[in-house]
């Protein structure tokens, strides 16, 4: 392998100058607001290491675990190697497209416009496997280019543990391999598969993910039951609609259209992007397969640095053959763009705004993941108040019992300082955890409403409802009511459901 050059080195420190100014923001913004109803359960899984849970393979819990030992459950701690991991994706979007041809200018815009995506900013503000996600297929497609320009298959080691690592953290990975296997089937790259070192590498992935693998043969591949219940939701409620259309605004967003677009036709078409066409089956193939199985838009997220990267070079060419004026022009143009990018995505996937403020506002029509993060320390204060109004008697025997993942997560999480049991659920990854060696007699329901809690083998009533003082519309709030539940009728065994409720 070459020595990077003088040139090649001052590049990348200013990758990484990129990429901490990025992190520092994240770490000053990520303090606001709140958990995310499903950063609360991961939070929670994090203290409970296993190699599988319900909803998500385990890599992301235990980069929750090491945060939760350096750093404790603070907002900004907790979502520390989130932002890192998205901060990384700008310097290997970088990177790629230095082996694309690309000099500092198409390295910096390259970073510069992972930066400006808003899936990117999202989710290096929330810890959640998306994150981690995302980075997997940048530094997928980065070996991959690197294989492509050096030929060296000791590349193929380094590939087979990221997709292992990938498949450790979702399992839609399996659609970024499924780009790759076509890649080099259609390349000169498929060559290489007359050398041992595809398939070392292949196994190196499988070995990697083994233990998950044991762990849902063990449990009746509880996911794929949980990824079909959760997939026929998605369709009934119509959040798979418009996947296509989406791609076009939702994941780059709509300014970086031309700068992604120019990029898959660079590698796609272009004959001086032929030796990575690679790169186009890593987006085409996934595209394709992602909308026969109507998955949902952001799905292919992750897809997208790379043709940005792409782009980059080609828009570094573009600039390279015009006169000096123009090229001048082209540049200022070129940088406005980017800031316009750049503010946009921010307005709306960066958590500055005060809530119920413009800015709140604007990014809420966009997306709810903020909304769900208001009110936790709330409700669960409203839940201690109710089992604190119980006798002593029927505290002893009490237990709190959550409808959903992120009520179960708060309770966990707010709930020892004010005395409270931990919850009880049927959702997801709760349910193995079961009811306790001594059953409750009296129960504290949440998430529930009046036609649900009707059917309840016991006597219920009302104690209190759900609210946060900022306001704020979430899921808590479309079911507010706290119910005590007494004089149990059904013993716990016949009560528990023979499997997991899936949410």
């Amino acid at each position: 392998m070459s020595t990077p050059s003088k040139a090649a080195r001052r590049t990348l420190c200013w990758l990484l100058l990129l990429a901490g100014a990025r992190l520092l923001l994240h770490v000053v913004l990520n303090r606001n607001y709140g958990f995310h109803r499903d950063e609360l359960a991961v939070l929670d899984d994090a203290r409970r290491l296993a190699w599988g849970y319900v909803a998500y393979p385990p890599l992301t819990p235990a980069l929750g675990h090491l945060e939760l030992l350096l750093l404790g459950p603070s907002l900004a701690g907790f979502r520390f190697f989130a932002a890192l991991a998205q901060c990384a994706a700008m310097v290997f979007a970088g990177l790629i497209a230095r082996e694309l041809g690309g000099q500092r200018g198409a390295q910096l815009l390259a970073a510069l416009a992972v930066a400006a995506t808003p899936f990117s900013l999202l989710t290096g503000s929330e810890f959640m496997y998306t994150a981690f996600d995302g980075l997997w297929w940048v530094v997928l497609a980065w070996m991959t280019v690197r294989l492509a320009n050096n030929r060296d298959p000791r590349w193929w080691l380094a590939i087979g543990l990221v997709v292992g690592l990938g498949m450790l953290t979702r399992y839609t990975m399996l659609f970024c391999v499924a780009g790759l296997l076509a890649g080099v089937f259609a390349t000169p790259l498929r060559q290489q598969l007359r050398t041992p070192w595809p398939w070392v590498g292949a196994a190196l992935s499988l070995l990697v993910f083994a233990p998950n693998a044991w762990w849902q043969f063990r449990h009746g591949f509880i996911s794929y039951e949980f990824l079909q219940q959760i997939h026929a939701r998605d369709l009934r409620i119509g959040r798979t609609d418009g996947f296509l259309l989406a791609q076009l605004y939702a994941n780059a967003g709509p300014l970086l259209l031309p700068l992604w677009l120019a990029g898959l036709w660079f590698v796609a078409f272009a004959r001086a992007g032929a030796r990575w066409r690679v790169l186009a089956w890593l987006y085409v193939l996934p595209l394709l397969l992602f909308w026969l199985a109507r998955g949902r838009s952001y799905y292919l997220a992750p897809a997208y640095p790379m043709l940005l990267a792409a782009g980059a070079v080609v828009c570094e060419h573009a600039l390279a053959r015009l006169r000096p004026r123009a090229a001048r022009w082209s540049r200022l143009a070129i940088g406005a763009g980017m800031a316009c990018a750049l503010a946009m995505a921010a307005a709306i996937a960066l958590p500055w705004a005060p809530v119920n403020s413009p800015g709140w506002r604007l990014s809420r029509a966009a997306h709810d993941n903020f909304a769900e993060q208001i009110g936790w320390p709330q409700y669960v204060a409203q839940v201690a108040a109710v089992y604190r109004a119980l006798p002593a008697a029927e505290r002893a025997r009490a237990g709190i019992y959550a409808n959903n993942y992120g009520e179960a997560g708060a309770i966990d999480l707010y709930g020892p300082a004010l005395g409270l049991p931990r919850a009880i659920s049927p959702v997801n990854s709760y349910w193995y955890r079961g009811y306790g060696p001594l059953p409750p007699t009296t129960v504290i329901v949440l998430g529930d409403d009046a036609e649900g809690i009707a059917d309840t083998p016991a006597h219920c009533t009302l104690a209190a409802r759900m609210r946060n003082r900022e306001g704020v519309a979430n899921e808590e709030t479309g079911h507010p009511d706290i119910y005590v539940c007494r004089e149990l009728r059904v013993p716990w065994s016949r009560l528990w459901p023979a499997r997991p409720d899936f949410g």
